[in-house]
């Protein structure tokens, strides 16, 4: 795992140079272990490239600095994840006359360009973002990995290409103004995050999963290569006789392809199936006890702890907990959102930051269960938007006007239900897949803001699967194309960048999420049993208490903070005098959802906590960039 940068501009291009290592210092966190660069000129002289690498290094400690070069150093590449089937890809291009010098991952995606050029790719297994310089071509070459598990942020100021892992970095190269990009910010009302390829940042894509981008002489093309099984045509079969021992097979492979490494590493277990899971599978795969964290809150409704250490007991982990509360959460929210590039809209990075602070004490490296939900139906979205239809058969009149106001007037611990009668009630399936895990519906954004409605739509891509898909895999495809890369994911990988460690996620390698895709709809979703092939693998392997408990997840319980302990600092960043985004909403429908809020009449905590973030992210990008404060340690909670 690390951090990479890049340009290539019209010459002389002079303060470029300088430039590129402001880039590399923005992502330091990424690799405190070495840094290295390229600087060279196109063969007719009328550009500069520049590339640049930090490195945390897991694989090849000795000889794995970059960038890295073939044989004659006429093709440079730096590189960020890790390529889990470098072994396999050596011998094969040995046998086709390529020489090695190191036993690095990275030296295999220099040979296999060399190879097979643009279709490299296709031979890639494992998380990736990479950059390679071939002047003897003059081409540039950029890769992302298939479901976005690594970033990389592309653009175009004044004639260049400019690139990075993270927005900070573009933002040190000369020219690239910031400014806010006004149809992105208001998408960001309706998803808590921005689908991509756009950004907060005016004139900041993001180069989408499963994409390739190549330029030479001066023109830039980008090409898709991969896109979610689940939005792909498939005849409906028969179940599989043995669905369960065939996906324990796939996944065990997963996992045990993604503990190799040169240094210490761990698991992520929330006590939780999906982490349970991998925990247990590491368990059988190693000499040593697996090292553990986990992450809890005092208030009990919310915490997993006693489940992750019945977990650890039975897999016999050398387990570490790390237990918080909302008098340590305000600190650290500056600190975040310099980190994430973006407002903190997911209240589950707080745990996985602070997690991942504590774990790099004694780990660089962290198995984890992020993408198993979006892969085998994990959440209520999915067996509920499967009643879509019906449920829009009923007339307008009864549903508009007589069962969601009747929900609507629940009390608070019925909000679950209220979103439900709110999201079934919106015709359009764009509509409908942001507002399951969203903040505002359309009509809503409206009565609450001030901006005016986006010129554009988001990227039609997640949404335009082929007809003929079942309701679950439309959905499904969705995730998998938007909700995950742009979200979840872009999520972990920042909080575990942030603590300089790497996380590996099995449940997304992409030959387990093809074999998953073939299965029929009922065996991922049978009923109310959510993941029903991955409960039935796991019955050979995990204790039945664990698979049959209620889902908590990665929770704060944040809407029982907003009420106390962040009450003062929520209303005065939305309403204070200093505030930078209190123009954007009408002030009296914006109190009057802290007061039904503060009252306990609607739960309104993930549209507060996005604004409350908003507010936050602005000030650490707009004024001086706030210092990383130190996790507390589990001493300091206690």
């Amino acid at each position: 795992m690390c951090g990479i940068a890049g340009f290539v501009a019209p010459a002389p291009a002079d303060a470029a140079a300088a430039a590129l290592r402001r880039m590399a210092r923005a992502i330091a966190h990424r690799g405190p272990d070495d840094e290295g660069f390229l600087d060279a000129t196109s063969a007719d002289g009328r550009h500069r490239i520049g590339l640049a690498h930090r490195r945390l290094a897991i694989i090849d400690l000795s000889t794995g600095h970059q960038p890295m070069g073939n044989e004659d150093g006429r093709v440079q590449v730096v590189f960020n994840g890790e390529i889990y089937n470098h072994a396999a890809l050596r011998l094969a291009l040995e046998a086709a006359g390529h020489r090695f010098a190191t036993r690095s991952d990275t030296e295999t995606l220099v040979h296999a360009w060399e190879e097979w050029g643009t279709d490299c790719v296709h031979h890639l297994d494992g998380m990736f973002a990479f950059a390679i310089w071939d002047a003897r071509h003059d081409r540039l070459f950029l890769a992302r990995d298939r479901f976005g598990k690594k970033p990389l942020f592309v653009a175009e100021p004044g004639g260049a290409l400019i690139f990075a892992s993270e927005i900070k970095a573009l933002l040190a190269w000369p020219g690239l103004r910031r400014e806010l990009d006004a149809d992105a910010l208001w998408h960001y009302f309706g998803w808590r995050y921005v689908p991509g390829p756009r950004t907060l940042w005016a004139g900041v894509r993001k180069l989408m999963p499963g994409h390739l981008l190549l330029w030479q002489a001066g023109r830039v093309t980008e090409q898709r290569y991969w896109q979610p099984p689940d939005g792909l045509p498939r005849p409906a079969g028969p179940p599989l006789p043995d669905a369960a021992g065939g996906f324990l097979a796939e996944l065990d492979r997963a996992v045990r392809m993604r503990m190799v490494s040169d240094v210490p590493f761990g698991a992520f277990l929330s006590g939780g199936i999906d982490s349970s899971a991998i925990v247990a599978l590491m368990a059988r795969h190693s000499r040593l006890p697996v090292k553990t964290f986990s992450v809890g809150f005092a208030e009990s409704a919310y915490s997993e702890l006693a489940y992750a250490r019945q977990v650890a007991t039975a897999c016999r982990t050398e387990h570490h907990e790390l237990e918080i509360t909302a008098r340590h959460l305000a600190d650290q929210l500056p600190a975040m959102a310099h980190f994430r590039d973006a407002p903190v809209a997911e209240t589950a990075d707080v745990p996985i930051y602070l997690l991942s602070m504590q774990a790099r004490q004694s780990v660089k490296m962290v198995l984890t269960g992020e993408g198993s939900d979006e892969l085998l139906a994990g959440y209520p979205k999915h067996r509920f938007e499967q009643y879509a239809g019906a449920w829009q058969r009923l007339p307008a009149a009864l549903r508009q006007g007589l069962l969601e106001p009747a929900v609507r007037a629940l009390p608070y611990r019925f909000a679950r239900w209220q979103t439900l009668a709110a999201t079934l009630n919106l015709e359009r399936f764009e509509d409908r897949m942001p507002r399951w895990f969203g903040a505002l519906s359309p009509d809503e954004r409206v009565a609450l803001l001030r901006l005016p409605p986006a010129r554009l739509p988001p990227d039609a891509s997640a949404f335009a699967p082929p007809q003929g898909l079942s309701p679950l895999r439309r959905i499904l495809h969705f995730d998998q194309a938007s909700w995950l890369p742009d979200n979840l994911l872009e999520r972990g990988d920042r909080m575990t960048m942030a603590a300089s460690i790497e996380s590996r996620m099995p449940f997304m390698d992409h030959r387990l999420a093809e074999w998953v895709s073939a299965l029929p709809d009922r065996q991922r979703l049978r009923g109310s049993t959510s993941k029903w092939v991955l409960r039935e693998a796991m019955q050979r392997v995990l204790p039945a208490e664990i698979l049959h408990r209620p889902k908590v997840g990665f929770r704060l319980p944040v809407n029982l903070w907003l009420r106390g302990h962040l009450r003062e600092l929520l209303r005065d960043s939305l309403t204070g005098p200093s505030s930078r985004t209190r123009g954007y909403y009408r002030p009296q429908v914006l109190q009057r959802l802290l007061d039904e809020h503060d009252r306990g009449r609607r739960n309104h905590e993930k549209l507060l906590w996005c604004l409350l973030n908003l507010e936050i992210w602005q000030r650490s990008c707009f004024e001086a960039t706030p210092t990383p404060t130190p996790a507390p340690t589990a001493q300091e909670i206690a």
